[in-house]
């Protein structure tokens, strides 16, 4: 059997230590600050991003890999792997046009097989994908196999979440159906999801720790009872509000895995400071 790599791009979100142990590769897109351009996560870590998020004046912006870069990232994966067969798992095409890009790579390496997959999903609802599949691979299971689990995988995948702010969103364009919270008093807290790939609205609650605790009770409502086996609290600059939630989610959901990841620099640039969200799927 030919071996394959599962591939990502950086907004998967995927702790380092998951990176190395699945040996993933990924793509960084790019955050493009004044004159300045940086690779996400490469050349600017979180931590740094979210220092200078609050301490200047102008605003970032993003954009994905070309298909240029793409063309150079996959002929480097089959260098260090010595296979033309990749599966590439990439953020949602309705977020970014980093799958656009990738088709267009596809296009120029004829004889390779390289399975694209729409996530539908930012951070770890496309990080949760990639470990399914690389686990998958770890596994010896054919590439058919590996995709059939990171689709079925991918129809239960949750990602409900609070902000401060819509500002962030609204800059950056990305903020869809979400748009009719603009102009939302500021003690009132937007709680969103990811739907159709796009960021939606749900609701809106007062006051900070009252959309935290809303975000629990949504994901209690759509598990319904059934175990989430693995989950994520994911969050921009926040890191005693998410071990907060991560102590709920671990008294209510007892789940066997539980992530808490900063989102990158770029996913970052979108949701501003204070994002804060849990990722999930339903076994």
């Amino acid at each position: 059997m030919d071996r394959y790599i599962v591939v990502t791009d950086s907004t998967a979100n995927l702790p380092p230590e998951v990176v190395a142990e699945y040996q993933v590769p990924v793509i960084p897109l790019t955050v493009h600050w004044g004159e300045e351009t940086y690779l996400d996560g490469v050349t600017l870590d979180a931590t740094t991003f979210y220092q200078w998020l609050q301490e200047r004046k102008t605003f970032p912006t993003t954009s994905q890999p070309s298909p240029g870069a793409f063309i150079e990232f996959f002929n480097k994966v089959a260098e260090e792997y010595g296979t033309t067969s990749i599966l590439g798992i990439f953020i949602s095409s309705e977020l970014s046009g980093t799958m656009a890009s990738a088709l267009q790579a596809r296009a120029e390496l004829p004889g390779w097989r390289i399975e694209l997959v729409d996530s539908r999903f930012v951070s770890m609802g496309t990080g949760f994908q990639v470990l399914v599949a690389a686990r998958a691979a770890r596994e010896g299971q054919p590439l058919d196999v590996a995709l059939e689990r990171v689709l079925r995988v991918r129809d239960t995948m949750n990602i409900i979440f609070a902000v401060d702010t819509l500002e962030y969103l609204h800059r950056g364009g990305r903020i869809g159906g979400a748009a009719r919270f603009l102009g939302t008093a500021l003690n009132l807290k937007p709680v969103l999801h990811i739907e159709g790939g796009k960021v939606m609205p749900l609701e809106k609650v007062r006051m900070r720790r009252k959309s935290l605790q809303r975000v629990v009770e949504i994901v209690a409502e759509r598990l319904n009872g059934r175990p989430a086996k693995e989950m994520s609290v994911v969050h921009a600059q926040s890191p005693e509000d998410a071990e907060l939630v991560r102590g709920w989610i671990e008294e209510r959901f007892h789940p066997e895995q539980l992530y808490t990841t900063l989102l990158t620099p770029v996913v970052g640039t979108h949701a501003g400071p204070g994002a804060l969200g849990v990722v999930f799927y339903a076994e």
